[in-house]
């Protein structure tokens, strides 16, 4: 405690070497690991496509208009292959960027917010937190989101500080309302919405309208309608379609249905937040109680840990009754929540901590046991004989990681019966990033199964890139990115039927519409499933296979 004290006018040499080292550990394994469909495959082959187009305005998948998301995203991906190369680390770059950016916003928040010991303590604990590492390495939009969100919070909250002086705080406002339009380009507008939704109900629950006030609208409206609109101006211009598609369905529908098939029920976040929280879960419910206790109401004065807490709590709420949702999705309020438990993890005990931290020991023993057992009855979970040998190698990864998770927290217990507190929080928070470093890297063992590098390995000295190529009734996500090239569709359309829908000629309706492009081609390539082999058989398409696998077959015209 005194170090960090100490150590709140300068950055010492020992935390430099430790953020360091946490940056080696966060981005040693972003290029180890293959693609996962289907998310990674989407997000790293738009930006690809952006870059052979050239056409930075409309988002395009499988060479189709593509409106669900905003472009900021691709944006930077795209950027980073015209810097690096397209690469699997690169495609990865931004997301986790972005995470890590995180870590360094909550140190300064905390710092500025709450003191130096709780800003430390709360990039420390973010860090270790197995929800937020895990998706600041899987490539989704929702860290880059969470991050501009939490630092369009950060600006709001420094910007309403009553002991600052007024140019400052117009400063941090202006910072405000760029962050959220960011957020806007990054996911939509949740990254306006929400936190406005948050404000409101703050302001009602604190009996505060004062913040409504100090809000510098004319401002900050105006800087965010410089950052949002040349884009959406641009795309509606070239696509005047893209309002219905983006503003009505991709915004109204997808809360309000069960249309996209990510319905579950209202407690589907319970173990998510359980689960994406350790080793913190406890402390996390202790300092939620402790921090609505705490903070008095006051008229006058901003409260920045009620404002945290009902962000937290409204982004829960909120995503719950949604009629969609993904574990990802809960990411936002894991910012927040570290700065609050940073405050208070600053002026908590060495021995309340421990008793708050104990209930992690036998739940790592389970999962340790859980494990173990999953290693030996695999099986029982695999159809195929390769099926079993990747599971049961996956099985033994995610044995190693926990297993060193027991061992930090065993450790940490250890550390703060010591009554070394810092020491204690990082372990347990190191050995959290390692360990969930472990387990998605292990994911590779089953990459054969969820990804396509090896299909692109296998035909890529036969496939030509001027002559067509089929995908029946499929469409596998990582290929594109792994072949550098996309498809024409046939008999499918899922995710991609807006854009058949806006260009059908880019479309096959039916393997009868299939066999006829194919007889009057010299030269084509078509992947399907391996049950459809059969009917292009009997469609009397003349085929040469020149890969099959359990899953799928390729074939050529000879």
């Amino acid at each position: 405690m005194e170090h960090l004290n100490k150590s709140c006018t300068g950055v010492s040499r020992r935390w430099l070497w430790l953020l360091l080292a946490v940056a080696v550990i966060w981005f040693g394994n972003i290029e180890y690991r293959k693609l996962i469909k289907p998310d990674e495959g989407r997000y790293a082959e738009i930006p690809r496509e952006m870059v052979v187009s050239g056409d930075w305005v409309t988002p395009r998948l499988n060479d189709l208009k593509y409106f669900e998301k905003p472009p900021l995203q691709y944006w930077a991906t795209a950027t980073a292959y015209e810097l690096f190369g397209e690469h699997q680390w690169t495609s990865r770059l931004w997301v986790s960027l972005t995470g890590f950016a995180g870590l360094l916003l909550v140190w300064f928040a905390g710092t500025r917010l709450f003191g130096c010991a709780a800003g430390y303590y709360a990039a420390v604990l973010l860090g270790g937190s197995m929800l937020y590492v895990l998706m600041g390495h899987i490539n989704t939009l929702d860290m880059g989101v969470t991050f501009f969100i939490t630092l369009g919070i950060v600006g709001l909250l420094l910007g309403q500080q009553a002991g600052s002086e007024m140019h400052t705080r117009r400063n941090w406002m202006a910072l405000a309302w760029v962050a959220l339009a960011l957020a806007v380009l990054s996911k939509g507008l949740m990254g306006l919405v929400l936190p406005g939704a948050a404000l409101l109900l703050y302001s009602i629950l604190q009996r505060d309208i004062g913040v409504w006030k100090r809000m510098h609208w004319g401002k900050g409206l105006l800087l965010f309608l410089l950052v949002v609109s040349p884009w959406f101006y641009l795309v509606m211009k070239a696509n005047p379609e893209f309002f219905q598609k983006f503003f009505i369905y991709e915004h109204y529908t997808r809360f309000t249905t069960k249309e996209l098939g990510r319905y579950q029920p209202w407690y589907y976040f319970v173990p998510i937040l359980l689960f994406g929280m350790m080793p913190w879960t406890v402390l996390m419910f202790d300092t939620m109680l402790r921090t609505w206790k705490d903070s008095t109401r006051s008229d006058k004065v901003f409260n920045p840990e009620r404002f945290l807490l009902i962000w937290a709590v409204f982004i829960y709420l909120f995503f719950s009754v949604s009629g969609s949702k993904l574990p990802s999705y809960l990411l936002p309020m894991f910012p927040a929540l570290a700065l609050l438990m940073g405050k208070q993890l600053g002026a908590m005990s060495e021995r309340r901590l421990f008793w708050l931290v104990a209930p992690m020991l036998p739940l790592a023993v389970l999962v340790v046991l859980g494990m173990a057992f999953a290693s030996l009855y695999m099986e029982r979970l695999a159809d195929t004989p390769l099926q079993h040998q990747m599971y049961s190698e996956y099985a033994h990864w995610l044995l190693a990681a926990s297993l060193i998770w027991l061992s930090g927290v065993i450790a940490g217990l250890a550390l703060l019966r010591r009554t070394n507190k810092t020491a204690a929080v990082l372990t347990l928070a190191i050995i959290t990033l390692i360990a969930a470093q472990l387990g998605t890297s292990g994911y590779n063992t089953i990459a054969r199964e969820r990804s396509a590098y090896l299909i692109a390995d296998a035909i890529r000295p036969y496939v030509k890139a001027d002559v067509p190529f089929y995908s029946v009734a499929m469409y596998e996500q990582t290929l594109p990115f792994y072949l550098k090239r996309t498809f024409t569709l046939v008999n499918y359309q899922d995710e991609m039927a807006f854009g058949i829908m806006q260009e059908p000629q880019r479309w096959l309706p039916d393997i009868t519409s299939l066999a006829k492009a194919w007889q009057g081609q010299q030269g084509a390539y078509a992947i399907m499933p391996v049950e459809y082999y059969p009917q292009l058989q009997k469609a009397g398409l003349t085929m040469k296979t020149i890969y099959a696998d359990t899953q799928y077959i390729v074939v050529s015209k000879p």
